[in-house]
């Protein structure tokens, strides 16, 4: 019996571990990504000015990080902001919540700034193994909803030139990074898109 114990306990480590190591590698993250674009190329200049909504202002310190990750997404395709010598003007959108799929569909919400780190679990009845860092090793695991949206419009006629929108499920997340990667998603052939919806995928590298 003690050979069996040394045995299972063993086995349980050696699982454990290579668990760990598994998180420690790159996550693939999958969003839908819709986009709609009546732009050529980029304006001239091709600068932009954020607009907040109310609700963004009423809590401006918990859409400051997920603004941020929109401004470095922007930059990446070229874009600048510049409150001043605006050509666009930029409406920034991101909501986020959670289910357990037993509840399905229900989401509890989490706007602009989750309360979450690392959120994994994995289904399967009979392994018990105490990781102490939220795993759920014998029920359903945690299903995390999260998605941006980004409109520009014109800052002369206020005309809609490029609507789009990344929505990702999954049951990892990391907050704030997550939205910046969705933002990048969403961004994704800018300033020229597919018309069709798409799945856009991205390897990333969890926080250490």
């Amino acid at each position: 019996m003690s050979y069996l114990r040394r045995l299972l306990s063993t086995t349980l480590v050696l699982c454990a571990a290579a668990l760990l190591a598994a998180c420690a590698g790159p996550r693939l993250v999958e969003s839908d990504v819709r986009s709609f674009s009546t732009l050529a190329t980029l304006p001239s200049p091709p600068t932009y000015r954020i607009e907040r909504l109310p609700s963004q202002q009423a809590r401006p310190d918990a859409f400051a990080a997920i603004e941020a990750e929109a401004v470095r997404a922007l930059a990446r395709v070229g874009l600048q902001r510049d409150e001043a010598r605006a050509s666009l003007v930029a409406q920034i959108g991101a909501e986020g919540g959670y289910a357990v799929p037993r509840d399905w569909p229900y989401y509890a919400t989490d706007p602009f700034y989750g309360r979450f780190g690392w959120g994994l679990g994995w289904g399967g009845r009979g392994m018990g193994v105490g990781l102490g860092m939220g795993w759920m090793m014998d029920g359903p695991p945690t299903l995390y909803h999260r998605k941006v949206t980004l409109v520009l419009r014109d800052a002369a006629s206020q005309q809609v030139v490029y609507e789009t929108s990344a929505v990702y499920e999954d049951v990892w997340t990391s907050d704030p990074a997550i939205y910046g990667v969705l933002f990048d998603q969403a961004l994704s052939g800018f300033p020229r898109p597919p018309a069709t919806e798409r799945r856009v995928r991205t390897e990333v590298m969890p926080p250490r």
